[in-house]
């Protein structure tokens, strides 16, 4: 599974970005795809994840009622897109596409030294 992510960059505190994430390759349709990040001196953090079939999601609580998570299947690839609203400067981070092969997302959060796909990261900076 090669996995491409695109959509960061500055916003202002209370202001709006779309992450997404494009899986090709062999089954995306079978991976749970969800975000992890990373901000300096910090350890790295699962932030949202939705299951292979969109039945299930997770979010990390810093984050619940601000971001949302889709994913569309067109021709064999995978978009997912995280959405998020109300970006803090706390949300400033380097934020890192993943696919687990393990489907559902009860365990994502756990799992980082396990998924094996992972896309290059995309920086988002909110300040003023």
């Amino acid at each position: 599974v090669q996995l491409q992510a695109s959509g960061g960059g500055l916003v202002q505190p209370g202001g709006t970005l779309r992450l997404s994430c494009t899986a090709s390759g062999s089954a995306p349709d079978s991976y749970a795809i969800g975000w992890f990040r990373q901000a300096p001196g910090k350890a790295r953090e699962a932030v949202s994840c939705i299951s292979f079939d969109r039945h299930s999601t997770y979010y990390a609580d810093s984050v619940k009622g601000r971001f949302s998570i889709s994913r569309d299947n067109v021709a064999n690839t995978e978009t997912v897109i995280l959405r998020m609203d109300s970006l803090k400067p706390e949300d400033t981070a380097v934020y890192y596409c993943a696919a687990d092969r393990y489907p559902g997302c009860v365990a994502f959060s756990r799992r980082a030294a396990q998924i094996e796909y992972w896309g290059r990261g995309t920086q988002v900076t909110v300040s003023s």
